[in-house]
Formats: structure tokens, C-alpha cells, sequence
């Protein structure tokens, strides 16, 4: 259940010192990220020469991803909170590493860190959504791309809009690194509350987040951004078939992210799957609790097709 289970939790100082290092370093340049400590940090070094770890800066068809998912420090929400930053960056570096020998492409290492998370109580902004510290995710992100892993920020709006909680994320958005991942099942209408119904976006909300991003990643020079769509019903996304996929800045995956058994996977695998846009990747999501039994890295990859993008929650 994605409801809010900690309160806001500040910068620890060594985080401080990390951040304040980067930046008496001249690594930092001008856009704002408020950490929620009152301290503002300013985005990262643009680099264009930057490159992913196994080089190049689009990520298809080079790379498949392989992510640990869920939020720092709550371990209810993913396995990526059962153990600390240190110990999440190696267990999906482990991951990764059981897909490389049956996958000819280079196998990226990833984290899916929910940013914004849906909220069993309205927030002070009435959205049934609260943010994760800001300054926590800078510190998860500056570790990722030392040790080679990249980071995909996820969205569970509630009753805000996707683009307007994105735009906040714009400083961290601003690493070459990091991708963006939109949850429609926790976009809710203004009458709706979290776990009372599936929920749903418009296409044009999700074109107008994308539009964003790409321009983003045009202005300041990023490598090619990975642009996740999560959806286990056809509701979730109604009109996908008017999904924009044109932007050469982003990489595009529609992930399944149903849990169950896997037949009952394996039917909302192929009507997932059911006329796509053009331009789009499919991904898919193995539950260690959830699923019954869950699949190995061998099963997962002989799914047809073989998926772009794998996560384990």
C-alpha cells in the first residue's frame, strides 16, 4: 500500500558534506532544488560529453535496464527501502548482473525510487501525494551515477497532475542519469482517493510531460532520458494509441506491472501489449511477494518479446 508511513525525515550532515564538496568543487550550476532543510542546492555539472556506462548517450537499443524499485528507507514500499544507499546500489548491480549472460545488450543497472508517493491522507495540498526529501533523492542519485547505476524517479501523483509534480523534480531531473516514470494508477480526479479505484491519465497530460522532458534534455545537453509509462490496465491509459513518441531525447517503455499468477500475468502481458504506438519498448515487473511463483531471469527474458526494462518490487 502506498501510504505515507514515515514523516519527512532531514538531510543527515554527511549529506551535507557530500553536497557542500560537490559544490566547493565547482560542480554545481545554477537551478534551484530546496532540500526541504532549507538549504537550496543547485543542479548538477552539465556535461555533454557525458556517456553511459557501456558508452553512448541513447539508451536503446544498447542497453536493457534492470531497476530495484520501492523508496528509501520504507522497506513496505519496494525492495529498494530494505536496506540502506550502499547496499541498494549493490543488490541492483546484483540483479543486473544474473540478466547479462542471456542478453547480448549491455545490461544497465538501475534504481526505481518512488519520489512522490500516494498518500492515504489529503496533505496539506489536498493531493493525497507527499514528496520525498528532496535532498535524500539528491544524495541516492550522486551515488548512482559514481557506481554506474541509473536512477528512473516515479510519480504517484494522487490528485495533482503529473507535469506539475515533474517540474518540481526539474534540478534532479537535470542529471544524466535519471529518467522519469509515470504511475496512472495513482492519478486520481478530485473526488477520488487512493486504493478505492485504479486510476487514470489523459494522454495529453502524459504528452505534455513528455514534452517537457525532452525539452529539457535538449536545453541543457543530457543524454537520452528514459520516459516509463507503468500500466497493468488499458484504462490506466485511455487513447494511448495518441502517445507522442516522437521526441529523440527520450526512450520510451510501457511497463506491465501487474502481480499475480503468471498466467493471469501472461494475459495482461499480451493485452498490454495490444496495438502500441509506434517507438514504444515493453517492460515488465517481477514481485517478490506478490507473485505466484515469481519468474527467474531466464523466464522473464523468454516472454515474447523479450522485455526492455525489468524491475523487482
Amino acid at each position: 500500500m502506498m501510504f505515507r508511513l514515515y514523516s519527512g525525515i532531514r538531510l543527515q550532515w554527511l549529506q551535507l558534506l557530500w553536497v557542500a564538496a560537490l559544490i566547493f568543487a565547482g560542480g554545481v550550476q545554477q537551478a534551484g532544488l530546496n532540500t526541504g532543510g532549507g538549504m537550496i542546492i543547485r543542479s548538477h555539472y552539465h556535461r555533454p560529453s557525458y556517456t553511459f556506462p557501456n558508452g553512448g548517450r541513447t539508451l536503446f537499443p544498447r542497453y536493457r535496464l534492470v531497476a530495484l524499485y520501492g523508496t528509501p528507507d520504507v522497506p513496505v514500499l519496494g525492495a529498494l527501502g530494505q536496506q540502506p544507499l550502499k547496499a541498494s546500489i549493490a543488490r541492483a548491480k546484483q540483479l543486473a548482473a544474473q540478466y547479462q549472460p542471456l542478453i547480448a545488450e549491455h545490461v544497465l543497472p538501475a534504481m526505481e525510487i518512488i519520489a512522490t508517493v500516494a498518500s492515504g491522507t489529503p496533505e496539506d495540498n489536498g493531493s493525497y501525494s507527499y514528496p520525498v526529501d528532496r535532498g535524500k533523492l539528491l544524495s541516492w542519485i550522486i551515488a548512482a551515477e559514481q557506481n554506474g547505476v541509473y536512477v528512473v524517479l516515479d510519480l504517484q501523483p494522487g490528485r495533482e497532475d503529473f507535469l506539475s509534480q515533474a517540474q518540481r523534480l526539474k534540478a534532479l531531473l537535470e542529471y544524466p542519469n535519471v529518467g522519469l516514470a509515470l504511475d496512472p494508477e495513482w492519478r486520481l480526479t478530485p473526488q477520488q482517493v487512493p486504493l478505492e479505484q485504479i486510476g487514470s491519465v489523459n494522454i495529453g497530460e502524459v504528452n505534455k510531460t513528455a514534452a517537457w522532458l525532452a525539452a529539457l534534455a535538449q536545453q541543457h545537453k543530457l543524454p537520452q532520458k528514459l520516459f516509463l509509462l507503468h500500466e497493468f490496465r488499458t484504462s490506466m491509459l485511455p487513447e494511448r494509441s495518441r502517445l507522442d513518441t516522437a521526441y529523440p531525447e527520450l526512450a520510451y517503455v510501457v511497463q506491465m506491472d501487474g502481480q499475480g499468477t503468471q498466467p493471469q500475468k501472461l494475459d495482461t502481458w499480451n493485452g498490454i501489449m495490444a496495438d502500441p504506438p509506434q517507438n514504444i519498448r515493453f517492460g515488465w515487473k517481477n514481485f517478490y511477494e506478490k507473485d505466484v511463483p515469481m519468474r527467474s531471469p531466464g523466464a522473464t527474458m523468454q516472454l515474447t518479446p523479450p522485455p526492455w526494462y525489468i524491475s523487482y518490487q
